[in-house]
């Protein structure tokens, strides 16, 4: 009963390799039950057990276990090793179709599919830690995740390569990996069953592989042939070799540009936003004729989708022609009509359009600093905090109306119901959260008179921030 070679040295050299969480177990069939007392340390255990239960006692305990016929709660496990035979409610069909299939004919089918270890040669099975050589294995039982497995596969395959076929019966998935090794001598992948997680412990992640004692030492060897040549796990992403400027959230790899919009001159920006029909427009034109220049995204939208520009070509080339007016300007509300109802073709259309917004937003803004270094220069932007724009800004201003002002204002303005007005709104953030992110807010719900006051008191504070970023 003594093991032919020391597999200490194998397996722990395939721990150490495929950084197993669990010991490879080494499984064998006994011709006589008393060849159990011939293994040290074993276990032959109290009551009722399931052959999944015996193999996460040795995976997990690093218990060496026996068992014969008797031992197991009833014949499924033994059937497929070869200890008892399988009785006549098993062989037509009725005990798979209690649960797991849908017929009679179905279950017949199910139980003539398993693979099982002939029956009368064997009257005991013995399973322990492979690593402690407790006897010289029928074949060795690994479980791994599917990139472990991966590893193993292609390390059974570096010499002498050869396609490997593997099979699933669902249910007593033990028939595919110890039944069908034990029957072909090739090794034997499947994915443990409900019994198996259920009793046997097994994690979502794992799947097992039975193998030869031989592919035992055949895999090792093409691991150690596939470490050297950078072939490892865990498996290293890609990444980890790259510059990753490009994937770093903005926070990181956009400093640059944030200063760059920014500037270094003496330049304020506040960037606009408020609610639909909230009055932007209203509190922009204030602060315009205050001396603040203004740059509206709404504009710019109009801008870059111009017969011919970028993003036109892309969203044409997209959307079709179907969205082109007469004279091959864009009809917005047929292209409205279809992204809005849509989440993935609006994400689409924005990824035309943003990108080319950006540019020209930069190129007015270099324009208007130009000329004047000192400028207070407002950017109108409707959805600036649903695009998390506001890093972009030194202070950010929202416009303010209750939520129920901005449905009336919106239903008159675009002549349309209140339900069709919260409907569109609806996809913006709620005004009451759009306060928080604000450092000035205007509140524009009364007469255009107070508004204006607002207005004034905010332009001496814009000022005065101004002043403390320059440091006077």
């Amino acid at each position: 009963m003594k093991p032919l070679k020391d597999w200490e040295k194998i397996i722990r050299r395939m721990e150490l390799l495929m950084r197993l969480k669990s010991f490879p177990v080494a499984f064998k069939m006994l011709e006589k039950r008393e060849q159990l007392d011939e293994i040290p340390f074993m276990r032959q255990l109290d009551g009722k057990k399931t052959l999944c239960q015996l193999i996460t006692l040795v995976r997990s305990f690093d218990w060496t276990v026996g068992a014969v016929a008797e031992d197991f709660i009833g014949p499924t496990c033994p059937g497929i090793i070869g200890l008892s035979d399988t009785p006549p409610l098993f062989k037509d069909g009725t005990f798979r179709s209690i649960v797991w299939v849908q017929t009679r004919a179905d279950g017949k089918r199910y139980e003539e599919s398993i693979p099982r270890i002939p029956l009368g040669k064997y009257e005991a099975v013995a399973l322990g830690p492979l690593v402690y050589n407790p006897f010289e294995p029928d074949m060795v039982l690994i479980y791994a995740n599917p990139a472990q497995m991966m590893l193993l596969i292609n390390s059974l395959q570096f010499e002498d390569y050869d396609v490997m076929q593997f099979f699933c019966v669902g249910e007593s998935s033990c028939s595919d990996a110890i039944a069908r090794c034990y029957l072909t001598g090739k090794p034997s992948l499947t994915i443990p069953c409900y019994g198996e997680r259920r009793y046997g412990h097994c994690q979502d992640e794992d799947l097992v592989m039975a193998l030869s004692p031989s592919s035992v030492e055949k895999a090792l060897k093409g691991m150690e042939a596939l470490y050297r040549r950078g072939i490892r796990y865990p498996i290293s992403f890609a990444g980890a070799e790259r510059d990753l400027t490009t994937s770093f959230p903005m926070a990181y790899g956009g400093i640059s540009q944030i200063e760059a919009i920014r500037g270094t001159d003496n330049r304020l920006l506040v960037g606009v936003t408020g609610g639909i029909a909230s009055g932007k427009s209203t509190v922009a034109k204030m602060l315009e004729e205050k001396g603040s220049p203004i740059i509206d995204f709404d504009v710019l939208a109009r801008i870059v989708v111009e017969p011919d520009k970028p993003a036109w070509k892309q969203i044409v080339s997209y959307f079709g022609e179907q969205v082109l007016a007469e004279d091959r300007t864009l009809d917005r509300k047929k292209l409205s009509d279809i992204v809005f109802q849509d989440m993935e073709k609006r994400k689409k259309l924005e990824s035309f359009t943003h990108p080319q917004i950006r540019i020209e937003f930069v190129r007015q803004l270099n324009e208007i600093t130009a000329k004047d270094p000192d400028a207070i220069v407002q950017v109108v932007i409707p959805l600036l905090l649903e695009l998390n724009l506001q890093y972009l800004f030194h202070k950010v201003l929202v416009v303010y109306v209750s939520q129920e002002e901005m449905v009336k204002r919106l239903a008159a303005r675009d002549n349309i119901t209140e339900d069709q007005a919260r409907k569109m709104l609806s996809s913006q953030l709620p005004m009451e959260e759009k306060v928080r992110y604000a450092d000035f807010v205007v509140d524009n719900s009364g007469t255009v008179e107070e508004t204006q006051k607002k207005v004034d008191e905010l332009w001496e504070k814009l000022e005065q921030v101004q002043k403390e970023i320059r440091g006077l």
